[in-house]
């Protein structure tokens, strides 16, 4: 077996696809769901990982615990990265913070997942 993608729910897809195309995600495809859900394939920039953003219209609004899940991202310069998502307008819920083994951040989505950031040196 092969992870191919993780699903997340979004109320606005182009603001979602905007959001994540500034951490380096690119549309893939789009297409409607046999449950006539809105959906957008996101490929990260070296391949292999997959986020699906589905709109279901007409839903009501959504929301889920603080800490439930989130999606983390690897950066090579994390400082440089959270300037430049900052200066987006991106909301930083948490700033780098030196770990053992690099660094690590919280950003949200528009839709309030957490994505954690990280930043790994070599040991």
């Amino acid at each position: 077996m092969r992870l191919l993608h993780t699903r997340l729910r979004v109320a606005d897809l182009e603001r979602s696809i905007a959001f994540y195309a500034l951490l380096g995600m690119t549309v893939r495809g789009r297409s409607p769901s046999p449950r006539g859900n809105e959906l957008v394939f996101l490929a990260a920039p070296e391949g292999g990982s997959e986020i699906e953003l589905c709109r279901i219209p007409n839903a009501p609004a959504f929301s889920f615990p603080e800490d439930l899940v989130h999606i983390a991202f690897q950066s090579p310069d994390l400082r440089a990265d959270l300037s430049r998502l900052a200066a987006a307008g991106v909301k930083v819920t948490e700033p780098y913070t030196p770990t053992a083994h690099g660094a690590l951040a919280f950003i949200e989505d528009p839709d309030g997942y957490e994505v954690e950031l990280l930043e790994t040196h070599p040991q």
